[in-house]
């Protein structure tokens, strides 16, 4: 079942890490039609129907649940929203290698080491701290992730310079200090990003055992766990999408583009699939699963983000050593992975 659990989570990671491929396909990308249509469809649509159509008295579960969980998980989904707008914002600002290099580092500490502090809910509660032999070695494997995003961080940086060198656009660009504020916002976002994961370990025993006495099984009580638990979050990003939309006074282009509409919805059933998948893999991966899946997640969103990177050509007549601190960093995280799946075998 661990074995599962961590083939789950690798998967997570890679899914969420490659979200934002559309933003390099897509020419003159309509951001705020595009964020609607891919936040409605993630964390409306999907959750919703699944839980809406196989939990038979959806009111009588959450009674069963009661209001606590259900505030505190959907206060931390609110913060993981204003983060995933804040990312999306820096992808176009900084590009999506970097700033899902530092956004995974800032939000892979908060989501391992909080869970082994303030212990989750269901099976989660039995979790290790941080000073048992498994703890630590997790918080090993923490730092060499870090040092892995780092690398890549500075190989972004390299990237940048020698584009800044080459490219009067991006020349502009950095002297008008987006590229600054861009990094600053990431930090921020990476903070807040750890909030996602930390919905699901608080909330998740409570919800999970109301859906299962009502007859369903395991993926459908998992779901009505995101349902229920990140729809504050899910609110923030169809909200703002919303907003911009009323600011810029372009309703009618939220139907102009069939291939916006199009890759929209297909990476919000991909999210929306990862976290679903994050989420079993974690309790697969048992009392350790929110601090180890998150890091594993985590570390593999990282990777996606350096192939969405690669394929949209942000490496492009990119070489020497920010190519060489790229690979080097990547092998570092791969070898954290290693550290934290080993960690969980560690009585």
């Amino acid at each position: 079942m661990e074995i599962v659990g961590l083939v789950l989570v690798v998967l997570a990671g890679l899914g969420t890490g490659t979200v934002a491929w559309p933003m390099k396909k897509i020419k003159e990308l309509h951001f705020e039609q595009f964020l609607f249509v891919f936040m409605t469809t993630a964390l409306i649509i999907c959750p919703w129907s699944i839980t809406l159509i196989k939990i038979p008295d959806i009111g009588a579960m959450v009674k069963t649940v009661g209001t606590k969980p259900l505030l505190i998980s959907n206060l931390l989904s609110i913060f993981w929203g204003i983060a995933n707008v804040l990312y999306l914002v820096c992808v176009v600002r900084i590009g999506a290698a970097l700033t899902g290099a530092i956004l995974s580092a800032a939000g892979m500490s908060v989501g391992v080491i909080i869970p082994m502090v303030f212990k989750g809910s269901g099976l989660f509660e039995n979790s290790p701290g941080l000073l048992s032999s498994a703890g630590i070695l997790i918080m090993v494997g923490l730092i060499v992730t870090i040092i892995g995003i780092t690398l890549i961080s500075m190989a972004g940086f390299g990237r940048e310079k020698m584009l800044n060198l080459s490219n009067e656009k991006v020349k502009k660009e950095m002297a008008s200090g987006n590229f600054r504020e861009g990094l600053l916002l990431v930090i921020l976002a990476g903070l807040l990003s750890g909030c996602l994961s930390l919905a699901f370990v608080y909330s998740q025993g409570p919800v999970i055992d109301a859906a299962r006495s009502q007859g369903v099984g395991d993926m459908t009580a998992n779901c009505t766990v995101w349902a229920l638990c990140i729809l504050g979050g899910g609110l923030v990003n169809v909200l703002y999408a919303l907003y911009l939309m009323a600011k810029n006074n372009s309703w009618k282009l939220l139907f102009a583009r069939k291939d916006e509409l199009l890759y929209g919805t297909i990476v919000g059933v991909q999210f929306f699939a990862s976290i679903i998948l994050l989420g079993k893999g974690m309790i697969l991966l048992g009392a350790l699963g929110a601090s180890i899946g998150v890091g594993i997640q985590q570390s593999l969103q990282v990777i996606g983000n350096q192939l969405v990177g690669f394929i949209g050509g942000e490496w492009k007549g990119v070489y020497g050593r920010p190519r060489k601190l790229m690979y080097l960093g990547l092998a570092v995280i791969l070898i954290a992975v290693s550290i934290l799946a080993y960690s969980n075998t560690i009585e």
